[in-house]
């Protein structure tokens, strides 16, 4: 393992541990549990000897070292989510953890309130992504979906999406998997384009004061973590 991806997992672990007391004792028991399973199954499929012991001892132990890597990449981030949760620029933060194929602009649209509306260009077309107090938020999707659908046109969808945990809205921690999972309804081709048609439109208006470093620097190496 190369040194620099060692001391990102360590500071992780020592980042995540602050917020999750547990977090030793899970990863433990997820190890054991790992550990056991994959060395039972490699001894059943080798035998019981001297070589199908070793070789089942192998197996187990990077088995749960693995599992030991996985979930705490994912409690690292999830504890993240937690640190930056309802502070303003949260989900322009997580928006730029989205892979390759996505174009994250954020705060297109502001209020002096602190409620921003960040947009995305991707395969679904246009998302419009608002945060802030929910009613002035829906009120500023619904002026810049105007706007970006008069420049669209009928061949390119807007949606809207208002980041937060009531009706209709989406929880931050689930922000970026929910736009991954939406239908895919433009080609690369016509992403292109809009992506140069929208930059008209920024250049009318100011750029939203948006706050700095709402991303914790441990949410970007847990997700690399996780990727492998």
């Amino acid at each position: 393992m190369p040194k620099g991806r060692f001391h990102q997992i360590i500071q992780a672990y020592r980042v995540t541990k602050q917020g999750d007391p547990k977090l030793p004792l899970i990863l433990v028991a997820w190890f054991l549990g790992i550990f056991v399973v994959g060395a039972a199954v490699e001894m059943l499929l080798f035998g019981f000897d001297t070589s199908g012991i070793v070789l089942g001892c192998i197996l187990g132990l990077l088995a749960g070292l693995l599992a030991v890597l996985v979930v705490l990449g994912r409690r690292a981030e999830r504890g993240a989510y937690r640190q930056i949760e309802g502070q303003p620029g949260a989900a322009a933060g997580a928006l730029q953890l989205l892979r390759k194929g996505w174009d994250v602009k954020p705060g297109v649209a502001f209020t002096r309130n602190q409620d921003i509306v960040h947009r995305v260009i991707g395969k679904p077309g246009i998302v419009l992504v608002g945060e802030g107090n929910p009613t002035r938020v829906r009120q500023l999707l619904a002026t810049e979906r105007t706007k970006h659908q008069r420049i669209a046109g009928d061949e390119v969808p807007v949606h809207e999406i208002v980041v937060g945990n009531g009706d209709g809205e989406i929880p931050l921690t689930k922000l970026t998997r929910h736009l991954q999972k939406m239908k895919k309804q433009i080609q690369p081709a016509v992403q292109t384009s809009i992506m140069h048609k929208v930059k008209a439109l920024d250049a009318m208006r100011p750029a939203a004061p948006m706050p700095r470093g709402p991303m914790p620097t441990n949410m970007k190496g847990a997700r690399r973590m996780m990727r492998g």
